[in-house]
Parts: structure tokens; sequence; C-alpha cells
């Protein structure tokens, strides 16, 4: 399952210590307009080592187009782009070869496949978010001529809601060597209402699967979400009059079809698993072993997430587009 979407479709490819990483787009409309400068910085926002709030991971990420572009514009042919590794340092991962760190992927990975890359993470690693953000750069491009843009924000770092607030939780949890979680909001706007198809196909259903898909999250919620289960149908309810929805608590989508108004997106990111502080765990033959992890890590996911969250709700919505285009054209309203 290395491969998103059914019409636009991104098959994503590398490991956090490997020689690159990258994605393969198969399904991008011809004729529009895409070069390295429109999805470098998409990647510049997600690379590690901007501030005291990141791991100190040194990574230019400069992006390559190696096919499906002609003279600036997609050709329609398969777009392949690749992000070179630079700043690798394998050693620091040494210790952790026998050793399943707790909270991450290792152990799962081993009991699935009988062998697991430790440097980093391998294919666990956040870093393979890399590869959509370069995907959904491209999803962007396709999407905006029709005025559909997609933000994203973190509303909430370990119960603060205030950015200041925020950043004093992600410094203390640094200092005390451990790390702390946060919820990003997401949203889409100028979406036209019917995309999604009804039943096994809806809309938010594969938004709560592209958003699930990122390494991290642990919840999703579209609208009111959670808390619809606290509100009565008189207040949950959208009024429609004929000037249009007179509020958005079903955040954008009705059995599973745009409604035309904002989508409105939150996950639940949670704390980075790799900490120094000590915590219980077992090698690979089953011993009890205490782990501090060391190497560079974030304190908090959640900012980094950010662009990762909007460019996978960009590729569902083009994908939901070109799939509505099977009905009335790819743009039409």
């Amino acid at each position: 399952m290395n491969t998103f979407g059914r019409n636009f479709r991104c098959t994503t490819f590398g490991e956090s210590h490997g020689k690159a990483v990258g994605v393969v787009v198969d399904g991008c409309p011809p004729g529009i307009s895409l070069t390295e400068a429109d999805i470098q910085p998409y990647l510049d926002r997600r690379r590690p080592g901007k501030s005291p709030f990141e791991s100190a991971r040194q990574e230019p990420d400069r992006v390559e187009i190696l096919s499906g572009t002609f003279e600036g514009r997609t050709t329609g042919a398969p777009i392949a782009l690749v992000v070179r590794n630079r700043d690798v340092q394998s050693g620091d991962y040494d210790t952790l070869r026998d050793v399943f760190r707790p909270g991450h992927a290792d152990y799962t990975y081993q009991a699935k496949y009988g062998l697991r890359d430790h440097r980093g993470g391998g294919r666990s690693s956040g870093r393979e978010t890399l590869a959509r953000v370069a995907a959904g750069a491209v999803a962007v491009r396709c999407l905006a001529p029709y005025g559909i843009t997609v933000s994203g924000r973190v509303v909430e770092v370990h119960g603060a809601t205030e950015p200041g607030a925020m950043e004093e939780e992600i410094l203390a949890a640094r200092d005390a060597g451990d790390s702390v979680g946060g919820i990003v909001e997401v949203t889409a706007t100028g979406c036209p209402a019917g995309l999604g198809d009804p039943v096994f196909g809806k809309l938010d259903a594969a938004i709560a699967g592209a958003m699930m898909g990122i390494g991290a999250v642990k919840g999703v919620e579209i609208g009111e979400g959670f808390g619809a289960a606290r509100l009565l149908g008189s207040e949950m309810n959208d009024p429609i009059t004929g000037a249009g929805f007179l509020s958005n608590h079903a955040g954008g989508v009705l059995g599973g079809i745009s409604t035309g108004q904002d989508i409105i997106v939150r996950i639940a990111v949670k704390p980075t698993p790799s900490i120094r502080r000590v915590q219980r765990t077992v090698n690979a033959a089953g011993v009890e072993r205490e782990i501090s992890v060391g190497g560079r890590h974030d304190p908090c996911i959640a900012p980094r997430i950010v662009p990762v969250a909007e460019c996978m709700l960009a590729l569902v919505i083009i994908d939901a587009m070109l799939e509505q285009a099977k009905y009335r054209g790819f743009g039409e309203e």
C-alpha cells in the first residue's frame, strides 16, 4: 500500500536514511503549469532544522522533477519527483538495531516483515511524508485554476491554545527530554458541491483515511467532529436559505458529498515517540531493557505536520475532482 488515490495516483518510495525519498504521480492532467519552484515552498515548510522546535537534522530537501513535464507544463505522463538525503547520521541508531522503541513502528514492522530498517525508522519515518508533500504540491497546482485553496494551522499544543504558550510547552518538553502532541486544523476553501461518492466512497471517509495515513495522527474530526455527540439536532443541523447555508457544523460534507462550503478537518497528533527519558522495552529476543533514544528528533511533530495535512487534503480533493469529471468534466460546476 505505497500508492494513494484512484485517479490522481501517488506512489512514494525511499527511507529515512536511504539515498533518496520521492514519489511518482500518475494521472495528473496535462497542461498544468509546474516547475520545481512550485513544489519547493511546501518542502521548505516541512523540512527539519529551521527552529529550536524541530529536529536539528539539516536537509536542503531540494526537489528534482525527473519526468512528466515539458517547458514548464505537465504532459499527462507520470511525474517523478525525487529529493536526495544529505544529512544522514545512521550511527546514532546503532544501539537500536535489536531494541524496540516504545511508541514507534519498530515492533510491528518486525512482526509483519521479519526484519526492519532501524536507521531512523526506515520507511516508517516521518521523512516519508516529504514524498506526500511533493505530490500534494502538484495537486495544489491542479486545484488552483478552479479557485480551490488549502490552508492549515496548529490550534493546540499539549492543551495550550495561544502561540506563546504553545512554544513554552514545546521548549519545556524538549528541555525535559520529553515531547508533546497537538491538534492541527486544515481547511479547503472553494470546493464545488457534489464531490465524493455515496456509501463506501464518501469524501469524508477518504479524508479521514488520508489523515490517519499520516504517521503520528491518532484521531480525525470533520466539522463539529466528536463535539457533535454533545449537540441537539437543532444545534447540529446547518439551516439552508436561498443565499446558502447559515452555518457549517457539518464541516463542508453531507452524505459523504461536499456541500460547497469550507471543508474543515482537525487531526490529533501524538507526542514524538523518540525521547531521551528512560523507557521500558524489550529487545528482539524478548529480554526486558531500558532505553533512552538519542539522535535528532522533534519535541513536537504538530508544526511540521501542517503542510503534510494540507497536501493530503489537496490529494483527496483533486482525486474527487477527477472522479467527478467522469460525470461532468474536470472543473465544471
